[in-house]
């Protein structure tokens, strides 16, 4: 579904990306793990067309994309949950839902939508900065399935929230997963990366160091913690 080959990315002198290359799959939930600095919010910026990389490939579905501006990823099917959410806080609920426009054949209706996060019918007619920080990442989440994502790139989305709304989190990825929508997931918090998880990029100095599966992750926390300095 995604295929990113040879990603190298700068900010000014400093290098953030090094070569990095990964897969994701249809129907599979992917993390990337790493220090802070690693490369990793800018290896989905990268993916998402909001940072030009110095060098590199991305493919969608096997259509090479690299040069194609973010808004036109967007119509593909790449969907972007950043780590601030970018709620619209003087807009509604569901003017947030509604506002984006989304992909053929692949967009959810809003019945869909409000079913999937009844939090967010419940509050459709609330303004965006109104919600709680969980509500939030609700429908952010939300937002770019109403528009028809096919691919998540999901920045942190369980940072600071409450142990329910991870859980929550973590059933609405599932079920994404599901239905075909591949996942690319900046996750701090091994325990849960690998409740929704199938595999695991490591990140180090912008490049991928190692790849691992759930089992690795497990037997191996101790030292991906201490690595992670957590």
């Amino acid at each position: 579904m995604l295929d990113i080959e040879g990603m190298s990315a700068r900010y000014g002198e400093a290098t953030a990306l090094d070569g990095a290359s990964l897969t994701v799959g249809a129907g599979e939930v992917v993390t990337l793990v790493g220090r802070n600095g690693a490369g990793k919010t800018t290896l989905l910026r990268c993916v998402m067309g909001l940072h030009r990389p110095a060098a590199g490939r991305v493919a969608l579905e096997g259509r090479d994309i690299t040069a194609a501006p973010a808004h036109r990823r967007a119509r593909l099917g790449l969907g972007y949950v950043p780590d601030d959410r970018g709620i619209y806080a003087g807009l509604s609920v569901e003017e947030n839902l509604t506002l984006p426009p989304v992909a053929a054949g692949s967009a959810w209706p809003l019945a869909r939508v409000y079913e999937t996060f009844p939090v967010l019918a419940a509050r459709r007619r609330f303004p965006g900065g109104r919600l709680s920080g969980g509500e939030q990442q609700m429908l952010a989440l939300a937002r770019v399935l109403r528009a028809g994502a096919r691919v998540l790139l999901c920045d942190e989305p369980t940072e600071g929230l409450a142990p329910v709304t991870v859980r929550q989190i973590g059933d609405i990825l599932r079920g994404a997963k599901e239905h075909g929508v591949a996942v690319l997931l900046v996750e701090q918090n091994l325990r849960f990366a690998t409740t929704v998880a199938d595999r695991h990029y490591l990140l180090a100095q912008g490049r991928v160091v190692e790849a691992l599966d759930n089992r690795d992750v497990k037997q191996r926390e101790d030292e991906l913690l201490a690595h992670l300095g957590l």
